[in-house]
């Protein structure tokens, strides 16, 4: 039975046990969480899938030079978006949310009408910017003077991913994953891989590359903008009656959401500049190809957060702190139990699985093992950094990441001169781990939550039993020819191997009971989206 037809049964939710409410807002909010990251997720593996072969194909043509001038460009990129965006869009994932639920349509009105007009000009002038300072970042920043040859191109591609990312948290708000991911991943994906082939095929080379993203971005964003006003109230559309003015709450809220990206693009991104700046654009766009794959492995994690995170807001904001709790630790045992089998066939075939780019690019095995392993602890500690985020103690989560920014300067320029890319991984890895056992620390300390020993414990077997069967099989087709048949391999042997074994052992009652409940929403999503493709 539901969440709604026992409430209809009962009347209303005040006839029942609290401890039955608790259980049905639980089971209502998994459901949703479920369904719709199951979309996202779905959405996310058919982008890696489809990208994976485009990906190889990019390397092989551009190499590790022009692939490093790449992530150059993106540096800067992500560096100015910062001031484009000014904390809005996480700003808006919340509020949107919260006024949506309680119906004040004057708030969203001005909400989304003064934030989509403050990023408009403020990344026109900043794109602008990017322009005119060209020669003196490619030049004394980067000493990489053809970068300059692209920086226009990349200033458009600053403009349209400010507007894409903003439209994205506000559908967030909204919380329809769903579309957005058909959107994103099922229109935007094929269209920019069967663009970037093209213009590759060409002979067009990174302007090429660039130019399928830019044209991509447009397409995405004009349809994310129509979604955007079709999911708003009609008295939240943009008019020109007057606006209710902001909420100091608001602007604060903008303001350390902000912060907080600012830290966490120091965090994120200063081994990448400061390997631009002590090495050359060679090693980096091996270090940036390896760190791509370590991106991908929090991907379930990622999936949770999309839905996850409005519903703390509006937990924590109904005071339901045992259903907020439960939640935290299924979720959190679920997205480690099926994060593991991939990162283990990632840390045992690393050296091969980088040289199916390329043999250059082989030398980043390290890199991609190092973090892999944080991402491990990443996932094993949850949604620590949207708990403290969503229930209002976005100042904890700002302390942590201001000292974590300054760690990682520290770190990283400690460790690549000595070390490279391999110090660089180093440094991104123990910033990873350490800022995230750090959130884990502070959300016990203010909303006494923890995802439970006891489910860390229960997959111990499972991942013990999952590297035996990996690593023999890694033995045994070392002399392969075709590296990645062994590598698919591993990746069906781990799921299968580690599956098994958690469903004997690592399952109690209530997990098993939201595994069938899971399987059949993601099912349900899965059949209605391919209807839809």
């Amino acid at each position: 039975m539901d969440v709604e037809s026992a409430l209809e049964i009962a009347g209303q939710p005040g006839n029942l046990e609290p401890s039955a409410v608790q259980r049905l807002e639980f089971r209502r909010n998994f459901r949703e969480i479920t369904k719709h990251s199951a979309v996202f997720f779905s959405g996310t593996i058919f982008t890696l899938l489809a990208g994976y072969f485009v990906k190889i194909y990019v390397a092989r043509v551009l190499g590790p030079q022009r692939l490093g001038l790449y992530a150059l460009g993106m540096t800067v990129v992500s560096f100015v978006q910062l001031f484009g965006l000014m904390g809005l869009p996480g700003t808006a994932a919340r509020y949107v949310a919260v006024y949506n639920r309680t119906g004040n349509m004057d708030g969203l009105r001005a909400l989304l009408s003064r934030s989509t007009t403050l990023i408009l000009c403020l990344n026109a002038v900043l794109g602008g910017a990017m322009v005119l300072s060209r020669h003196w970042v490619a030049d004394h920043i980067y000493h990489a003077p053809e970068l300059a040859r692209y920086m226009t191109l990349f200033a458009l591609i600053m403009f349209l991913g400010a507007l894409q990312v903003f439209y994205s948290q506000v559908i967030a708000g909204f919380k329809d994953i769903a579309k957005r991911t058909l959107i994103t991943n099922f229109i935007g994906t094929p269209f920019v891989l069967l663009l970037t082939v093209l213009l590759l095929a060409l002979g067009m080379g990174l302007r090429g590359y660039i130019v399928a993203q830019i044209v991509n971005a447009i397409v995405i964003v004009l349809l994310l903008a129509r979604l955007t006003w079709r999911l708003t109230p009609t008295p939240a559309h943009f008019s020109l009656a007057p606006l209710a003015p902001l909420p100091p709450e608001i602007l604060s809220f903008s303001g350390a959401t902000f912060g907080m990206s600012a830290l966490d693009f120091l965090v994120s991104q200063a081994d990448k500049i400061l390997l631009g700046f002590y090495l050359d654009a060679r090693q980096l766009g091996i270090y940036v190809l390896a760190s791509t794959l370590v991106a991908f492995m929090p991907v379930i994690l990622q999936s949770i957060n999309q839905m996850f995170a409005p519903a703390i807001a509006e937990l924590h904001a109904q005071a339901q702190h045992e259903v907020l709790g439960k939640l935290f630790r299924t979720l959190t045992k679920w997205v480690l139990g099926a994060t593991l089998p991939a990162a283990l066939v990632a840390i045992v075939f690393a050296p091969p699985l980088m040289r199916i780019f390329g043999a250059d690019f082989e030398p980043g095995w390290p890199v991609l093992v190092i973090g892999v392993l944080g991402q491990i602890v990443n996932c094993g500690v949850g949604s620590v950094g949207y708990l403290l985020l969503m229930s209002g103690n976005q100042n904890r989560l700002m302390r942590i990441q201001f000292i974590s920014a300054a760690l990682s300067i520290a770190l990283s320029l400690m460790l690549i001169p000595l070390f490279g890319m391999v110090g660089a991984a180093l440094s991104a890895a123990a910033i990873n781990i350490g800022s995230n056992v750090w959130n884990l620390v502070e959300v016990n300390k203010c909303l006494r939550l923890s995802p439970g020993k006891q489910g860390y414990f229960a997959l111990l077997l499972p991942t013990a039993l999952a590297v035996g069967f990996l690593w023999a099989l890694r033995v045994m087709t070392t002399s392969l020819e075709h590296q990645w048949m062994a590598i698919l391999s591993g990746l069906v042997l781990s799921y299968a191997v580690f599956g098994a074994a958690a469903m004997c052992v690592a399952l109690d009652a209530d997990d098993r009971i939201m595994a069938h409940s899971a399987w059949i929403h993601m099912r349900n999503g899965f059949e209605k989206l391919a209807v839809r493709v």
